[in-house]
């Protein structure tokens, strides 16, 4: 079974026109339900994160800045939303069900989770809509416990994912992978394992080939027993933030392909959303729904309605 990290903690509450389309949260599955995707059974209600959980990947002094209250304002700005106990409980959960969909997909082949891919937050920081970096966590969990020896990270998010690279840079059974765009957010970039940055308008076709000849490359190089796939949807030609050129059919193809990829080798894949800021609310919703719709027909077989 497709096994689905959903809660209602993952919708915040943001002023109107704020850049973060929260929405997607209870239209994603709503639609899901509604086509027959998926049933109810799929869901599952993550857990939160404890203390030492946390302290696996983020510094004492982020943490207790964060349960206390009292992270100062030029520091809390960055992150881009207000910030608030609940916002902290928000990624706390999320944050763990990143490491419950890791075990799923341990049992089914893939798990995902309905948010996630909180990659820009760093170990004693958080930017860019990421509070505690929900992948660093759930790999550094993993490792620490013994349920996975190499993992790799395959970040298609149109932005870097910094807080990845930074966080993991001197853990040799973690390679991140982040192919991104060039010109865009963080300006400065950190350094990856692999960082493969795209001109401003690349398209459906050289983006796909790109892909092709690394992916597999990578998988077979790295030989990771867990792999933890960000299958953002900024990457469309829609996206306000995101100055690449794919339509919503080289999104679907390009997650048809990381998965495919992932069961052929008989990887177990942990699936993050990311990022989508397209103008239509549409766009977004549509796009990652794409993403679930393969998950469930490549290894289950069939629409479950």
């Amino acid at each position: 079974m497709l096994k689905i990290a959903y809660s209602d903690v993952f919708r915040y509450s943001v002023p109107d026109k704020h850049r973060f389309p929260m929405q997607k949260y209870i239209m994603i599955p709503e639609r899901l339900l509604e086509e027959g995707t998926i049933t109810h059974d799929n869901f599952f209600a993550p857990k939160r994160l404890t203390e030492e959980e946390i302290l696996t990947t983020h510094t004492a002094d982020y943490w207790h800045k964060l349960k206390t209250q009292t992270l100062p304002r030029k520091e809390a700005r960055p992150i881009g939303f207000e910030m608030t106990e609940a916002l902290v409980d928000r990624g706390r959960h999320i944050a763990h069900a990143t490491y419950e969909c890791a075990l799923y997909a341990q049992q089914y082949g893939v798990a995902m989770n309905v948010a996630g891919g909180t990659h820009h937050a760093f170990a004693d920081h958080g930017e860019g809509f990421c509070v505690f970096n929900d992948v660093c966590i759930a790999s550094n969990l993993l490792l620490s416990r013994g349920q996975a020896q190499k993992i790799l990270i395959v970040d298609l998010d149109v932005h870097q994912g910094n807080g990845n690279a930074s966080i993991m840079a001197d853990e040799p059974r973690v390679f991140v992978f982040s192919m991104h765009g060039a010109k865009n957010y963080p300006f400065r970039k950190e350094i990856s394992d692999l960082d493969i940055e795209l001109a401003n308008d690349t398209g459906d076709a050289e983006y796909l080939q790109i892909l092709k000849d690394t992916l597999p490359r990578l998988i077979s190089d790295v030989a990771p027993d867990m792999i933890f796939y960000q299958s953002a949807v900024d990457v469309l030609a829609t996206d306000k933030l995101g100055k690449l050129g794919l339509t919503r059919a080289g999104c679907k193809a390009r997650d048809q392909y990381v998965l495919q990829q992932a069961k052929a080798a008989n990887i177990p894949v942990a699936i993050v959303m990311g990022g989508g800021y397209s103008e239509d609310i549409e766009d977004v919703v549509e796009a990652h729904c794409n993403t679930f719709r393969i998950a469930q027909q490549l290894y289950f077989g069939e629409m479950v309605g």
